[in-house]
């Protein structure tokens, strides 16, 4: 019966339906107006550019240098021989030791050769005895002729007998400085200051029997040569500037030279050009130079490996950048360079030597030019960017 009337009831007309349903109503339009407006409200704003850290270049006068590698070789390498036949009788040195020119090294059988110098000297004086005896008589003879008491052959045998008393002590005399020749050479002495090799041979052994025997090497290590090549390119780079600032050949030969070994820092040691090659090698297109270097704490030594480099030239007001602030693709070396709007350009340049951790820029660059050395990442070409000016840190030079 409920549910009869419940179905046959009269559904309530629109002015009868609850208040409170009206007041949703109107609370939701209200709160979709509020939602419509906050999201007219919150349009698409774009982000600031990024900030990127930029420079301008440092200026600055270079040295350009010629750089090279190259080997050290002694300027004196001498082999000590014997040069007379003899047993060794004595070592006169350290092995390895550093010696000064004159000191005697080894003694080879000196008395044999003594015995030979006396004897050559008896004989000097034997036909020095003869030679004034034909003398006194050749002016006897003489006398004798001019007043007739005598025939001329006589003064002819005379003058024969004087001559060869001569000749015999001109050869008396040669015999003697030959032997002292050979007395000299059984004390081999070193020919110049410079360090000795371990000997070859041991006392008591027979040397120069059929031939000069080597008996140690003598090596000179102050000054010291190094010997190393210039590229063809570089020659004629460096007569063109050596035309141009009106240099000779022999102001060439007068360019200082630097080196430095391989575990050392920079090039701590000088020295000049010492010789060049008037001709280039044909199988390596290469010209070989020559350098010369004091060396009076004997540090270089012969056949070592060792860094070069020769300045050429001299360049006021170079352009330097952070050599890491310099990126490459397949048309070379470029850098980011803000302009004055603030726009990120990529800019084609020509590279120079290094300088420390800067690169010199040949071109493409100006001076006024505000690179991107920071932030690279967030500097795309064509777009803008918030750039933060800074100064460029030197480091100290290289000595």
């Amino acid at each position: 019966m409920r549910f009869m009337r419940a179905c046959s009831s009269r559904p309530k007309t629109h002015t009868e339906r609850p208040q409170h349903v009206t007041a949703m109503r109107v609370a939701g339009v209200a709160l979709a107006s509020f939602f419509l407006s906050a999201c007219e409200q919150n349009a698409f704003v774009p982000p600031p550019p990024p900030k990127v850290d930029v420079a301008v270049p440092v200026q600055r006068g270079i040295t350009r240098f010629l750089e090279a590698t190259g080997n050290t070789a002694p300027i004196k390498n001498v082999d000590l021989v014997a040069r007379v036949q003899g047993v060794l009788q004595s070592i006169d040195y350290q092995d390895g030791s550093f010696v000064k020119q004159g000191k005697t090294l080894f003694t080879v059988e000196p008395e044999t050769y003594k015995l030979k110098l006396e004897q050559a000297q008896a004989a000097e004086a034997g036909a020095q005895a003869s030679v004034k005896q034909a003398e006194a008589d050749f002016k006897r003879q003489t006398d004798l002729v001019s007043r007739q008491v005598v025939a001329q052959s006589t003064l002819d045998q005379s003058t024969a007998t004087r001559d060869n008393a001569q000749a015999s002590l001109q050869q008396a005399q040669v015999n003697t400085k030959i032997a002292d020749v050979n007395y000299g050479y059984t004390n081999v002495m070193a020919p110049f200051d410079g360090i000795v090799s371990a000997h070859l041979v041991s006392v008591g052994e027979l040397v120069g029997v059929a031939s000069p025997t080597q008996l140690a090497t003598i090596v000179q290590l102050d000054p010291i040569y190094v010997n190393f090549n210039v590229n063809e390119q570089d020659v004629l780079r460096i007569r063109d500037e050596a035309r141009r600032r009106g240099l000779t050949v022999s102001d060439l030969r007068q360019l200082p030279i630097e080196i430095g070994l391989q575990t050392e820092a920079g090039f701590p040691h000088k020295g000049q050009i010492d010789y060049i090659s008037p001709t280039i090698n044909q199988s390596t297109g290469t010209l070989p130079v020559r350098g010369m270097l004091p060396n009076p704490d004997r540090i270089l030594l012969p056949g070592f490996y060792v860094r070069v480099r020769v300045p050429i030239d001299r360049q006021d007001n170079a352009l330097l950048v952070p050599d890491v602030s310099l990126g490459s693709d397949q048309a070379g070396r470029y850098l980011l360079v803000v302009n004055g709007d603030n726009i990120v350009e990529q800019r084609k340049v020509m590279t120079g030597p290094l300088e420390g951790e800067l690169r010199v820029i040949e071109s493409g660059l100006k001076p006024d030019d505000r690179v991107v050395v920071a932030g690279l990442l967030r500097a795309i070409p064509g777009q803008k960017v918030d750039p933060q000016l800074r100064k460029i840190e030197e480091p100290a030079p290289t000595k």
